[in-house]
């Protein structure tokens, strides 16, 4: 927002820039006069004397600190006029300030951000306040501010708020109160719920009819991973009329399909197990789907419509609970302030979502497709085992997910199943299986990949591509689904865990995340398959989640497969799944990934 070489005449004033719309000289609080001008994209003021106390001396070398002398449109959320008070001057002689003191002034207030210095991503609350001898210069200002304010697009101006007040360290009701100013100063009308038992947010979205939800901008979650989870299946799982996930061959859901899923009959696969795989990878023919269009299943009765995905209607999360891995990776950063700013500010983000179909619950039961959805990760084995292992030791808060794992990680156990996965030969490296086999080291680390990671950011080229596919919805949600090299991969053996991220899932304890290269809205989930290996193997997998630029995925124990749809059948009669941070009993089951199915109040991470 620099102008430079951009002053004129201005009413005679050769010191004020040229194309503003306002310009006035105004006490700036605890700085001094100066001369401010409102321009369509900002304001910015220009001090009319040098600050005194500007300069400050460390080890005999003066550092002069920069004071701003602007703030851009978009980094301002709220302007207010005060009542007429006092109003500090720094650069003057105490005499005047005294003298000052005694004369009250009217203000407007400026409410925006700075970005710091040392938290990447984080945003820090600011405010400007200017002081003018008339109350009616303060209210033009206002006005004129409040304008330009209102031609900023997708800032939201209702919003449905539920809050879980025991989510994590039962911060929940603490960090509405502290970012709920935000939300007032910046005119956005809040209906705050307060949840009173599990699945209340739940029953309360999927029950809400569309012209409720029209009336609304978006919804945001005051809790963790596992309460946005809750509502996010609210919302999706009554509207969302969608095709089931493609399958393999000799899937046991076949029997009893009535023709809602995407089954592709397939004559031929791939099989493997986890010491053995072919050389050669053959391809499977490319019948012709059935083109199911995503749309509202309850759009006849639930009049007027509401389509998904829906650009308006967006998803906000204010971080309070374990891990809060969702947040970090939308926003960069776990801070509620940051949070309430990228709402308020009405920033736009896609976001990919798995659906993840239950076939069996247990090898015996009958087989009844059962749909949740999930945005960040799905686990199994060791995952589910911590979350299991977890709900014994609630009173202990989120600590007890650290003493779960480590008990976990004791036991050392494995599980038999069988994963077919869909290759769509994207740019992630297979392992090569003779090299495999022929390496010394059976534990060690594999070959360094030649590529480096493409981490998503702000702005990013992957997730922002077009996808080239036909201008059905199905096919824009599902782009990966429809390449004519696509095939079947089947993986059979013992495993400790296997994972399906959505997302990266960066955490405190995991700051690169379970898959660092891992994008918001690329179409892919990066299906991880820890094979058995001895303890100590394991262990130094582990240790390089916690290391910021580790390699978890580089050892040959580990499997990692960009892929849009996988199947899973467990060998053992109990099978427990993490989706997102929730308990899932599955003894077979089936997802796919909907590329950018929903819209979140965020930007991506900055640095």
């Amino acid at each position: 927002m620099e102008r430079e070489g951009n002053d004129c005449d201005s009413g005679g004033d050769a010191s004020v820039p040229c194309c503003s719309i306002l310009s006035s000289t105004f006490l700036l609080d605890h700085v001094g006069d100066a001369i401010v001008s409102l321009f369509s994209d900002g304001l910015s003021w220009k001090l009319m004397e040098p600050v005194e106390n500007d300069v400050s001396t460390c080890l005999g070398i003066k550092y002069v600190s920069k004071i701003a002398n602007e703030i851009a449109l978009s980094d301002i959320y709220a302007v207010e006029v005060l009542d007429s008070s006092l109003i500090h001057k720094s650069n003057l002689p105490r005499a005047t300030e005294r003298t000052l003191y005694d004369n009250k002034m009217y203000q407007f207030t400026v409410h925006g951000f700075i970005r710091s210095k040392s938290q990447p991503s984080q945003w820090i609350l600011t405010e400007y306040t200017f002081g003018h001898e008339d109350l009616q210069t303060c209210q033009l200002w206002v006005n004129q501010l409040n304008e330009l304010l209102k031609l900023e697009v997708g800032r939201p101006r209702n919003l449905l708020v539920f809050v879980h007040p025991r989510s994590g360290k039962s911060n929940g009701c603490r960090n509405w109160e502290a970012v709920a100013p935000i939300f007032s100063r910046a005119k956005v009308e809040t209906k705050v719920i307060v949840t009173e038992r599990a699945g209340q947010a739940y029953d309360m979205m999927s029950s809400m009819t569309n012209k409720e939800l029209n009336s609304y901008d978006g919804v945001i979650a005051v809790g963790g991973d596992g309460f946005f989870n809750e509502i996010l299946n609210g919302f999706l799982s009554p509207r969302l009329k969608a095709p089931y996930p493609p399958t393999p061959p000799g899937f046991v859901h076949l029997a009893k399909d009535k023709g809602d899923s995407l089954v592709a009959d397939e004559d031929e696969i791939l099989e493997k197990t986890s010491s053995q795989i072919e050389d050669h990878l053959p391809l499977v023919s490319s019948p012709n789907q059935p083109r199911s269009i995503i749309s509202n299943s309850n759009s006849e009765d639930k009049a007027p419509g509401f389509p998904i995905p829906n650009e308006w209607f967006r998803f906000g999360i204010i971080p309070s609970g374990s891990t809060d891995a969702i947040v970090i990776c939308t926003t960069g950063t776990r801070d509620p302030i940051t949070s309430a700013l990228h709402i308020v500010l009405g920033k736009r983000v896609h976001l990919d979502i798995a659906q993840v179909v239950r076939w069996k619950t247990t090898p015996r039961s009958e087989v009844e497709p059962f749909v949740r959805y999930a945005a960040s990760f799905s686990g199994y084995g060791f995952y589910g085992d911590v979350i299991t292992e977890s709900e014994k030791y609630r009173w202990m808060g989120p600590k007890r997910y650290d003493y779960a794992g480590t008990m976990v990680f004791l036991r050392h156990r494995s599980y038999e199943a069988e994963i077919s996965y869909l290759d769509v030969e994207s740019e992630e490296t297979i392992p090569n299986p003779k090299k495999n086999r022929e390496s010394s080291m059976l534990w060690g680390l594999k070959a360094p990949r030649r590529s480096e990671r493409c981490i998503c950011r702000i702005n990013c080229k992957v997730c922002n591509e077009i996808p080239k596919s036909e201008a059905t919805e199905i096919c824009s949600l599902t782009p990966h689904l429809n390449s004519e090299t696509k095939r079947w991969v089947k993986c059979k053996g013992r495993f400790i865990s296997v994972g399906a991220a959505v997302i990266s899932c960066r955490n405190e304890k995991a700051p690169d995340g379970l898959v660092a290269e891992a994008h918001l809205s690329d179409g892919f989930l990066h299906l991880i398959m820890i094979k058995e290996c001895p303890h100590a193997s394991y262990l130094w997998h582990l240790t390089q989640l916690t290391r910021r630029g580790g390699s978890p995925l580089n050892f040959k124990f580990v499997e990692h497969h960009k892929t849009p749809a996988f199947t899973f059948t467990s060998s053992g009669n109990e099978s427990v799944w993490n989706v997102d941070g929730e308990i899932f009993q599955a003894h077979q089951l089936s997802a796919q990934v909907f590329r950018g199915l929903v819209c979140m109040f965020a930007t991506g991470p900055e640095v």
